[in-house]
């Protein structure tokens, strides 16, 4: 069922199907992960997630570090933590965890707009393909409990999310001050690098964010870290515009927020998350933050390489809006 009238300018909403959920995820055709399987050569695998309980502190304001406990029996009165049962010992936990607050995966229920889809001259709050706050994405207002009904991260766990990743090394080419990368500075990183782009491939970009974050050792400084990186700057408009002709399925980075925040952190009035806004919104882009790709990017820069095979499923969780998860790149 087509649930707008109006789509977004620039938006792919219907092209994959009224009720589709998953975007450009749709692109990654079984003939795109053989490919991506064939870029093995080495047999050597990275792990691309930081512990879960970077960046420490609050970082950003309403996500807070995972707290884990021992699990409690009702029934016998104990903490299954260290439990003798005769010869055996048990041990049982949960965690109480803010899912986009470390190495996580954005759905596409995290980001929508105010927008006019019903052509009544009147925006009201839209997610991809037409999703609507209350009716799909439930709000703490509803009865019930806060649930994404349509465009949760379950969609995109069941996605199959193994393909062709591509590394484009920003800390390589411009150092760690900050700076806005834009088509022109992309265009001239891919092209030293000889990175070759694909549809249907996960764009992954290194900036040395991570390497900051891990030094802090869970004591994050805000300002030291907004103040360096290379990260992408939303406000180019060509720049957005190869993000739509690459046919790729996600971008990913070891930043906060793959983009660049200026707008957000100077409230100048422009769009506050203009890629989130591109890719979350219009065209079904996932998004990957604060990954770990340190040594994947050294070992691609020292052998000279820049593709590998990504295996990057998130949590199967019905109902959430992101998910933490440890992606694997295979060289």
């Amino acid at each position: 069922m087509q649930r707008w009238v109006n789509r977004p300018e620039g938006s792919n909403w219907g092209d994959f199907g009224a009720d589709d959920q998953i975007g450009r995820m749709n692109l990654l055709t079984p003939e795109r992960r053989l490919a991506a399987v064939r870029e093995v050569q080495e047999g050597i695998a990275f792990s691309l997630s930081l512990p879960l309980d970077f960046p420490g502190g609050k970082l950003v304001d309403f996500r807070s570090p995972p707290q884990l406990f021992g699990s409690h029996s009702d029934t016998c009165c104990h903490y299954n933590m260290n439990w003798e049962q005769g010869s055996e010992v048990t041990c049982d936990d949960y965690v109480v965890l803010h899912t986009q607050y470390s190495t996580q995966w954005d759905s596409l229920a995290h980001h929508g707009h105010m927008f006019d889809a019903d052509g009544d001259g009147v925006a009201e709050k839209v997610y991809y393909n037409g999703y609507r706050a209350d009716d799909h994405l439930v709000g703490p207002d509803a009865e019930g409990r806060v649930y994404a009904r349509a465009l949760g991260i379950d969609s995109l766990a069941t996605a199959g999310v193994q393909g062709r990743g591509v590394l484009i090394n920003l800390k390589a080419e411009f150092g760690m001050d900050l700076r806005p990368i834009g088509y022109e500075e992309l265009m001239q990183a891919i092209e030293r690098q000889q990175v070759v782009v694909k549809p249907g491939d996960f764009a992954l970009f290194y900036s040395g964010f991570d390497r900051l974050l891990l030094d802090m050792d869970r004591k994050p400084d805000r300002e030291r870290l907004f103040s360096q990186c290379a990260t992408l700057d939303g406000n180019d408009p060509r720049l957005r515009q190869w993000i739509v002709d690459s046919g790729v399925v996600a971008l990913c980075s070891d930043t906060i927020a793959v983009e660049w925040l200026g707008n957000m952190l100077a409230d100048t009035g422009a769009d506050r998350l203009p890629i989130h806004d591109l890719c979350l919104f219009k065209q079904g882009i996932f998004l990957g933050e604060l990954w770990y790709l340190e040594e994947l990017a050294e070992w691609l820069a020292a052998h000279r390489r820049s593709s590998f095979l990504l295996t990057a499923p998130p949590l199967r969780l019905p109902g959430s809006v992101g998910s933490p998860l440890t992606a694997i790149a295979t060289v």
